[in-house]
């Protein structure tokens, strides 16, 4: 398993612990230092069954900023969060060919 981590968030953080605490073998990837490619986007929105849109963080600043209410495309989007990779939702878990969001940490049980 793969948790897509950012250890500001308390959700994130949250979801680390599940995971340690159900004995999970995983690793961590900080996509804020290590951003998934537009390829790796892709396959992590197939893995989710969901459209780019429900990955955005629309309470992040950068969000509020630059992209609220403006028409932007799935491509657009993918591009977008490949070089800003703080509007990407978190904690994210994959295990091989599913993923979810794990807000609320509860929902982690679904792929572990």
């Amino acid at each position: 398993m793969i948790i897509y981590h950012n250890s500001r968030c308390s959700k994130s953080r949250e979801a680390l612990g599940f995971l340690e605490k159900n004995k999970c073998d995983f690793e961590i990837r900080d996509y804020l230092k290590d951003p998934p490619s537009q390829k790796e986007l892709k396959e992590l929105l197939t893995k989710l069954k969901c459209k780019v849109i429900a990955i955005v963080r629309k309470k992040e600043p950068l969000y509020l900023n630059k992209f609220k209410d403006k028409k932007i495309t799935n491509s657009q989007w993918i591009a977008i969060l490949a070089k800003n990779p703080i509007l990407i939702e978190r904690p994210i878990i994959i295990n091989k060919n599913k993923a979810i969001i794990g807000r609320p940490t509860s929902l982690i049980l679904d792929i572990i």
